[in-house]
């Protein structure tokens, strides 16, 4: 028998509710009105509309005479992604699926789509966080031009689908449907991946050895196997109803992928404004479906990074979602996936376990999900509690059963721990987010000297020269959105991984970014307000004590930060673009509220 929803649950929700009353009812107003002004394609001038289809090739006629709806395709195609490279034949099967519904489709645009695994301590992840705005502006850029009557999202990875989702938001009187294209197959163990990864930055091994390791995990076309901010990306959208329901990890190539792709264009086209079934992407995501996204977020140990999202996509639909929110969640919602760096599996063992049909169905059933969202599919949330099969040609659903392998997933009635991970550190150091779900419990409190840096390579270099063979607590600012576009900190995960195995208790504190991808190491992350501008990690020295405490919730420093100067801010760097990013650098806002310049200029 299912429970009534937990009441934790709905108390958050409703206190959402209220704080996003005003927001979210301006939203709402304004998607009315742009409904109902919307541009009927077919009162365009003449010469607007032979513009729109004269690329339409054999659809010309169809568009020309109004036969049927008109879908958009935004696509953050390139075959640099592995995640995004099968999409390269997505839009003609497409325009083919939807001509079986009386339906026409066309590209309405592009964004960009850049892999933080490329750039990842490079200068070029210091566009990271700030492509989701680009992306964003590009996606309404490809939909201004008015010509659809829906939307299908090809996005994956890291800001691609929130900066898709924040874009096509503003088009929130449109229907909308995210089309994913699955993850690639399970190379090596990800445990002989990160052995490998240590011992190169021990000196152990070489170039060589690395590289043929790299290799053996990101091997072929498809998302990385890993429970990244990407992977965590596709479950958020399960959860909030925007695909089809166990379109998540169905591998590229798969007959069933290529059906549930087939199923995305003919439903797109059945919820648009005119059909019987409306379901116009702003009602979609609503307060709930939010709530609900960050549910997810927390049973299965997902990214960090969807702190920051988060927040961000819950702006653009008018919605006021905040670490609070997510911290109070985390209380009582129970960990019931253990997917690597949280456990030994990938998210293909996780997909053959039972899921995500596996995990909305125990969440669901014990109360800690909510089951009345509007969804992009029939039957609401819970046809999510299913799982997608092939019965010869057709396409069906199944209920998973039980829990394939409890090393993996388990009930939430007797889950991994009984909190979904993500805890809220603050003190006079400000606010942080800790994972506590990737970290042994001995290890949530670390008390220590810090040493401080301000940047990554010098961290690896007092690494090398033994200078942090201690119980230390490292401390890495100017890392934020204003200081440097906040990017991800992984090269420093190996060396601490190693400070942390020769027995010394290690913490990471940063105004930066870490992701799912963080690992074993104890770190408060995205500490806002950032150091630039005064906040209080330019206050700190080296050899100040440092306390970080996923128990007590901590962060803070015996040091009297009231009686010292911030420390110098660096220069900005320039090349490889970094300084026509300067705009969004000066205007960005804290990590709490989404780190969006985009948002924060307009006054949302």
């Amino acid at each position: 028998m299912t429970k009534p929803l937990h009441d934790t649950i709905h108390r958050v929700t409703q206190r959402v509710i209220e704080n996003s009353r005003k927001s979210r009812g301006d939203y709402l107003e304004l998607m009315d009105r742009e409904g109902d002004k919307q541009v009927n394609r077919h009162s365009l001038s003449c010469s607007n509309l032979a513009h729109a289809f004269a690329g339409a090739e054999e659809d010309q006629a169809a568009i020309k005479a109004a036969r049927g709806p008109n879908l958009g395709v935004v696509t953050a195609y390139n075959d640099m992604l592995s995640a995004h490279q099968p999409y390269y034949r997505y839009p003609e099967r497409m325009k083919i699926w939807a001509r079986e519904v009386g339906a026409t489709l066309q590209v309405a645009g592009g964004t960009p789509a850049m892999c933080d695994g490329v750039t990842q301590g490079e200068a070029g992840m210091e566009l990271s966080l700030f492509s989701r705005d680009t992306i964003a502006l590009s996606t309404i850029v490809a939909l201004s031009h008015a010509m659809y009557d829906g939307v299908a999202l090809l996005g994956i990875c890291d800001k691609i689908v929130p900066g898709l989702l924040m874009g096509a938001l503003r088009f929130g009187h449109l229907p909308a449907v995210f089309v994913p294209s699955g993850p690639m197959g399970t190379g090596i163990s990800n445990k002989e991946k990160q052995r490998t990864r240590q011992l190169y930055a021990e000196g152990k091994v070489g170039r060589d050895e690395l590289l043929a390791s790299e290799m053996g995990s990101y091997h072929s076309p498809g998302t990385c196997t890993f429970y990244g901010t990407a992977n965590s990306n596709q479950m958020m959208m399960e959860m909030m109803g925007l695909h089809i329901p166990g379109a998540a990890f169905v591998p590229p190539g798969a007959k069933l992928r290529q059906e549930l792709s087939r199923k995305a264009t003919h439903r797109l086209a059945e919820i648009r404004k005119d059909g019987d079934d409306f379901r116009p992407l702003g009602r979609v995501v609503d307060e709930k479906a939010i709530i609900n996204a960050a549910i997810g977020l927390l049973a299965t140990g997902g990214s960090t990074n969807h702190a920051i999202h988060i927040p961000a996509m819950a702006r653009a639909a008018g919605v006021k979602f905040d670490w609070t929110d997510l911290a109070e969640l985390s209380s009582v919602v129970p960990l019931v996936a253990r997917v690597y760096p949280n456990g030994s599996g990938d998210v293909n063992h996780f997909h053959e376990a039972g899921g995500m049909g596996y995990v909305i169905g125990t969440l669901l059933e014990e109360g800690l999900a909510h089951p009345d969202i509007l969804t992009v599919a029939e039957g609401g949330f819970e046809a999510y509690a299913r799982e997608p099969r092939m019965d010869g040609d057709a396409l069906v659903w199944r209920d998973p059963g039980p829990s394939g392998d409890t090393e993996m997933l388990r009930p939430a009635s007797d889950p991994f721990q009984a909190d979904g991970g993500m805890r809220l550190v603050e003190g006079n150091l400000g606010r942080a987010c800790f994972k506590s779900s990737a970290v042994d419990r001995e290890r949530w409190t670390v008390e220590a000297p810090c040493r401080v840096f301000e940047d990554q390579p010098s961290v690896n270099e007092a690494f090398k020269k033994g200078e942090l063979d201690r119980d230390v607590v490292v401390v890495v600012r100017f890392q934020g959105p204003r200081a440097n576009g906040m990017p991800e900190l992984h090269k420093l995960t190996p060396a601490l991984g190693v400070l942390q195995d020769r027995g010394y208790r290690v913490a990471l504190v940063t105004d930066g970014r870490m992701s799912g991808a963080s690992g074993k190491v104890p770190a408060a992350i995205h500490c806002t307000p950032e150091a630039l501008g005064g906040g209080p990690l330019a206050k700190l020295r080296d050899g100040d004590i440092v306390r970080v405490c996923a128990e007590t919730g901590s962060l803070s420093t015996t040091a009297d930060l009231d009686t010292r100067e911030a420390a110098a801010e660096p220069q900005a760097e320039t090349g490889m673009g970094r300084e026509l990013f300067a705009m969004f650098r000066a205007h960005a806002d804290g990590a709490e509220q989404g780190a969006s310049s985009m948002m924060a200029m307009a006054g949302l």
